[in-house]
């Protein structure tokens, strides 16, 4: 323990005492308990408040060179560093830290899979360990605070920033959210919700207005926060964005409201960075720490000579920052150098949530996999010597690269034939053609859903000299594929599989791994059909990097969510569009057959719990995994509703012939809806429809439950 005088030891030690009270977090269950319960950090930070000056509070609102929080050295109380996070940790060149240690004994990172392919998996168990994995590389490098997992929801294809999140469905992102929080924090780092909140593009962030209503918050756009506050996520970051009207980290009823009154969440709130403007608003919104040091709250000291904000208000925010930190125990973070020795193992965690994440997507007439290594196998494309990543914040570098040239070499030999420009004949004449191609995804701006025309014709040209054209894409999000979808043989969806992730796309295509990903996604035949479509303003169109300058000086601009809560395969559903792909589809190398449902109660009360259960069983000659999916209708309701919303999923492993049951719990949530009314979720009496397949567009097995 640190060195105290006076009252500060003496109130430190009685509360540590107290803190050695509370039950400590075992890892088990659906939630995480900070080793110091909240009542006793409380206490603890209010001691603190109460023996700091003015100066000092005013100081602790706003962050320290770049990435730390402010230090009060008279107090004890050291600085905090944060990192950028979701896939790995973002080491910085350019950390102004003054000594860089944790490079010095760190040096590296883990690249892993993004969050999207990591979605793709619909693998509770995975999300917790690579999460654990993560926030063990944050105790190797003395990092207390990840600055993630980021959770907003996929609304438009054309989002710089889909590769770091969780998909379109709320529920699976929740799901997957909730097992992250978990195993990140059991490693004792904190845990960053963002972006809060409706943060669906990065088209001049900024300035762009979500225009949304409670209804759509709730059910949409904070249902995977809510998950996550719900497993115990320490912090959380608010967005860019305005929601109607009112930048997100200075609008009280996004922060003090929605946040933390009906979402429930008591801990720490930052700012994203640069991303407020006005001081006053910002102290009263329920805002406790601006990043990456004061610009709007500068003038607080004059604010509150003016009368216009309370010292009580800056106590809150300093109390908020401190009960936090000293729950979680990460004052004097240091690197622990036992953690550098798990890094092995987070290499073999990468890799299996690459193939389990990688979609398999198209597979005429079997062309997958290409058992024969004798076979002439030519490899080309963009990406065949490159490891894919998204970039901005989410960028993480990692290590023991492996490219797919690399990869392929080492199962087929000589009999792999790279070349990135290769002549018809060398097309034509190969037994198959793997084409590797991707876009670069980057927060700072949006990507076109349309690929270059370059490169489609490109496509088109292989497919149609070589009928075994198979297609890996390393992309962000969905890509146009219409024009050769029908053309190619295969298309491998690798997402951004991570530093070794290659390696996973190479098992899939030999058959050393069978493919078990499914898409988190809808991926549309054109952008036009997406729910999003015209979001950007008249007049102006996509831009490549990243244009602040323009962006302080354009006006706001209104993005609205008229299509509510029909997101996603909700809206496809409505309105009869097919899409190319649809979310929760997915292929495999072998077959699975779904039967004997059944309801536990036919009909039951809304405090009553249902239980669904039903048999999957491997029917092909492959061991492979399939993941049932569980949806729920509203046959009839009082306000609008989708065709189905997913509510349950399990993914199984399967020998051939292998037959499991899976059992999925409903309750009074898994059939209501958001009322803004009555500011609560409400269930309806009358008929559901309970749904389950392999994909929201392949239903195999039907029941209808009456609740009253």
């Amino acid at each position: 323990m640190r060195k105290y005088t006076g009252l500060f030891w003496i109130v430190s030690v009685a509360l540590v005492l107290l803190s050695c009270k509370t039950e400590p977090n075992t890892g088990e269950g659906e939630s995480f308990k900070p080793p110091v319960s909240y009542e006793v950090a409380y206490q603890w930070a209010d001691s603190i408040v109460s023996l700091m000056t003015t100066e000092e509070k005013l100081s602790f609102i706003g962050g320290d060179r770049i990435f730390f929080t402010q230090a009060v050295p008279r107090l004890g109380i050291s600085p905090v560093m944060f990192a950028d996070a979701t896939q790995g940790i973002h080491l910085r060149d350019n950390w102004r830290g003054g000594e860089i240690k944790y490079k010095k004994v760190l040096g590296k990172s883990t690249a892993f899979p993004c969050p999207i392919l990591l979605a793709s998996t619909w693998n509770k168990e995975i999300a917790q360990r690579y999460a654990k994995a993560i926030g063990e590389e944050c105790r190797a490098a003395g990092i207390p605070v990840l600055l993630g997992p980021g959770m907003n929801i996929y609304r438009i294809s054309q989002c710089g920033r889909n590769f770091e999140y969780f998909g379109e469905d709320p529920f699976l992102a929740g799901e997957m959210i909730r097992n992250y929080v978990v195993g990140l924090q059991n490693t004792g780092t904190i845990a960053t919700l963002k972006h809060f909140v409706a943060n669906n593009t990065d088209y001049f962030r900024r300035k762009s207005n979500s225009v949304v209503d409670e209804r759509t918050l709730h059910e949409i756009y904070t249902k995977a926060f809510k998950a996550g506050i719900d497993a115990g996520a320490m912090a959380v970051m608010t967005s860019y964005n305005l929601v109607n009207g009112e930048w997100c980290g200075q609008s009280e009823y996004v922060i003090n409201d929605l946040l933390r009154g009906q979402l429930g969440f008591k801990w720490l709130v930052m700012t994203d960075w640069w991303s407020v403007y006005d001081g006053v608003k910002t102290i009263k919104s329920g805002q406790d720490l601006e990043m990456p040091y004061r610009v709007a709250t500068a003038d607080a000291k004059d604010l509150l000579e003016q009368g216009l904000i309370r010292v009580e208000e800056i106590d809150r925010m300093v109390r908020s920052i401190l009960c936090t930190f000293y729950a979680m125990n990460v004052f004097d973070r240091v690197q622990e150098d036992e953690f550098l020795s798990t890094f092995e193992e987070h290499e073999e965690i990468a890799l299996q949530t690459a193939r389990e994440g990688i979609v398999l997507l198209r597979n005429a007439n079997d062309i997958l996999p290409l058992l024969d290594t004798t076979k002439k196998v030519l490899l080309t494309g963009d990406y065949m010597d490159r490891v894919a990543g998204g970039g901005g914040a989410a960028t993480v570098k990692g290590y023991n690269h492996i490219v797919l040239r690399d990869a392929l070499k080492g199962l087929y030999g000589e009999n792999l034939i790279v070349n990135k420009e290769p002549s018809d004949e060398e097309i034509a004449g190969s037994d198959a053609v793997v084409l590797n191609i991707g876009t670069f995804d980057s927060e700072g701006s949006d990507r076109p859903f349309d690929l270059p025309e370059t490169l489609d014709r490109e496509i088109v040209r292989m497919a149609e000299l070589n009928s075994n054209t198979i297609v890996v894409v390393n992309s962000g999000s969905g890509i146009n594929m219409s024009r050769w979808n029908e053309k190619v043989a295969a298309i491998l969806y690798a997402w951004y599989p991570g530093q070794n992730g290659a390696q996973a796309v190479a098992e899939i295509i030999t058959g050393k791994v069978n493919p078990s990903g499914k898409l988190p996604v809808t991926i549309e035949r054109d952008f036009k059909d997406s729910p999003g479509y015209g979001y950007i303003p008249e007049g102006e169109e996509i831009y490549i990097g990243w244009h602040d300058g323009k962006e302080k000086t354009r006006e706001v601009y209104d993005l609205v969510y008229d299509e509510g809560i029909f997101v996603g395969y909700r809206w496809y559903e409505r309105e009869n569009v097919k899409p190319l792909y649809a979310f929760g589809h997915g292929l495999s190398y072998t077959n699975f057959q779904y039967e004997n449902l059944e309801v536990s109660k036919p009909s039951f009360r809304i405090e009553e719990k249902v239980i669904v259960e039903f048999e999957v069983q491997n029917t092909g000659e492959k061991r492979g995994s399939d993941v049932a999916q569980l949806y729920v209708r509203d046959i009839e309701s009082s306000v609008s509703r989708p065709m189905k919303e997913l509510k349950g999923f399990e993914k199984v492993i399967l020998d051939p012939g292998q037959k499991q049951k899976i059992s999925i719990v409903l309750d009074k949530e898994d059939f209501s809806f958001w009322s803004p009314e009555m500011k609560q979720w409400t269930a309806e009496s009358g008929t559901f429809e309970i749904l389950v397949g392999p994909s929201s567009d392949r239903i195999v097995l039907t029941a209808k439950v009456e609740l009253f």
